[in-house]
């Protein structure tokens, strides 16, 4: 299927309910405060009334009635509190999956060779990106890419699900469309649009508006496509190497919006899918408790003589933040002194503290997690599996994202070999890999060791077997070394003269 070739509303607009989500979701992601105003109607300057917004009817008059969409008062310093939850959830995600790398095993020995080289190319910090990225988006796509003039290998990077059409056969990705926006000038917007089909990448180049993709011009009408003008063939494709899509994505979780949409309905779910009430009354809890302080400061309320005066005709002046700071016009008591009243309201602290961290633990739920996780609880030193208990939860949750990154990373990494092939030749064989991934929880060496040395009292386990579990990020070469050092310091490398014959 070649790219569009007329005018056409852009993006599509069938995409505009997974689109409108993915932008709520990156603006509780990002934590700009300006950001959730204008998501909500809040801001009161330069944006429609947001009182008007509030009293409007349907989907507008629902968002506006959030607390962001509560304007603040005009003359008055914005004194609402964001609470960055949604980042930390997204991090968290991200950590579960790839505080340990993971390890790509092939039958090749050059091949393992070459693999290893491209993934300590930066691959790891990749794929934590994207962890991220999908866990707020909903997905995430990833693909292989490579520059001649800049590297001796492919590399992978990350596309973002706001800026894809994906197209699905029973459930698998077939096809997909990226774009991105390389150019505004006067109305005018161009986009690069990238088509990635089994075996082929079209590339074209559209010169529209804000809200219609246009027409397609020459790929050397811009800087960031005229490089592949050369490249193309007549249809407008790269080979890639690879018979297969080039692309993987990766849903985060099963999606619940858009499960009857058959367009949508395989689209992932975000973390933060359903938890953005929550986290809108836990940013008004935080924004009360620092309001109760504010208020709380002590304060003197003194008669207008004690202000600084600015001189004649220009008033008194005062600090906000001084002990004495209000004045009144009071009469002189009797003794000829002057009244003073002393200002102080309670700061409810505990209230606040249980309802923030009752909202806390809700969020957490309703999105997967463990609030051990998150630090809840405290770091009490704990064994691993005491770990592992207290945030099942979590790991459950990981372990169903692991499913769905588990055969993409195969996939994705037999194609950046079949590229790597394509690209710089070599003697590798393009296979998919087996992927395994580390324990994001690991026993304290301590722990390892008194069980290893009760297993050795007990007969129960070889040396070799020991090294590799205290040791499980070894190879093997590295754990022969170590045994044969162990079996020297201990006396027992010299071989049992009465045993013949080779040990099963």
């Amino acid at each position: 299927m070649p790219l569009p070739t007329s005018d056409a509303t852009w993006p599509p607009p069938y995409l505009g309910p997974a689109l409108d989500s993915m932008h709520t979701w990156d603006t509780w992601w990002s934590g700009d405060v300006d950001r959730l105003e204008r998501l909500y109607g809040g801001r009161s300057g330069g944006a429609p009334d947001p009182k008007r917004l509030q009293y409007s009817s349907g989907v507008v008059g629902r968002i506006a009635r959030w607390w962001w969409g509560t304007p603040t008062a005009p003359g008055e310093r914005r004194t609402k509190l964001h609470v960055p939850i949604a980042g930390d959830l997204c991090s968290g995600s991200a950590d579960l999956l790839f505080s340990e790398p993971p390890r790509f095993t092939v039958d090749d020995d050059a091949t393992q060779v070459r693999l290893g080289a491209l993934v300590d190319d930066g691959m790891l910090a990749t794929l934590q990106t994207a962890a991220e990225v999908g866990a707020a988006l909903g997905g995430i796509y990833l693909r292989p890419v490579y520059d001649t003039d800049i590297a001796d290998r492919p590399w992978v990077v990350a596309e973002h699900a706001d800026r894809a059409i994906p197209e699905f056969v029973w459930g698998r990705l077939s096809a997909v469309t990226f774009w991105q926006v390389v150019r505004e000038d006067d109305g005018q917007v161009w986009r690069w649009l990238q088509r990635h089909e089994p075996g082929r990448i079209l590339h074209g180049l559209y010169q529209g508006t804000a809200d219609n993709l246009g027409r397609p011009v020459p790929l050397e009408d811009s800087d960031a496509t005229a490089g592949f003008a050369p490249l193309v063939d007549e249809d407008g494709a790269i080979a890639t190497g690879y018979d297969r899509l080039d692309v993987v994505f990766i849903p985060n979780q099963a999606t619940r919006r858009w499960r009857s949409a058959p367009r949508l309905q395989h689209l992932g779910r975000s973390d933060l899918d359903g938890v953005e009430p929550l986290m809108d009354s836990l940013d008004e809890t935080y924004s009360s408790w620092m309001r109760d302080i504010r208020l709380g400061k002590g304060r003197l309320i003194v008669p207008d003589s004690y202000l600084q005066s600015n001189g004649p005709g220009r008033g008194a002046s005062w600090n906000p933040d001084q002990e004495a700071f209000a004045g009144v016009n009071t009469l002189t008591r009797g003794d000829g002194g002057m009244a003073l009243t002393v200002a102080q309201f309670a700061i409810r602290v505990q209230e606040h503290r249980d309802t923030a961290e009752d909202l806390v633990n809700q969020i957490l739920r309703s999105a997967g997690y463990s609030g051990q996780t998150f630090g809840i609880g405290g770091d009490v030193a704990v064994t691993a599996t005491e770990v592992t208990a207290r945030e099942r939860r979590s790991m459950t949750t990981r372990g169903r994202k692991i499913l769905r990154w588990r055969p993409a990373l195969a996939q994705l990494v037999e194609a950046l070999l079949a590229v790597d092939q394509q690209a710089f030749g070599g003697s590798i064989k393009p296979q998919r890999p087996t992927v395994e991934f580390g324990d994001s929880v690991q026993e304290d060496p301590l722990t390892l060791a008194n069980t290893s040395d009760v297993l050795r009292r007990a007969q129960a386990a070889s040396t070799d077997t020991l090294v590799r579990m205290v040791h499980p990020e070894w190879d093997d070469a590295q754990v022969a070394a170590e045994v044969q050092r162990i079996q020297v310091e201990a006396g027992t490398a010299v071989p049992d003269p009465f045993q013949t014959g080779d040990i099963p």
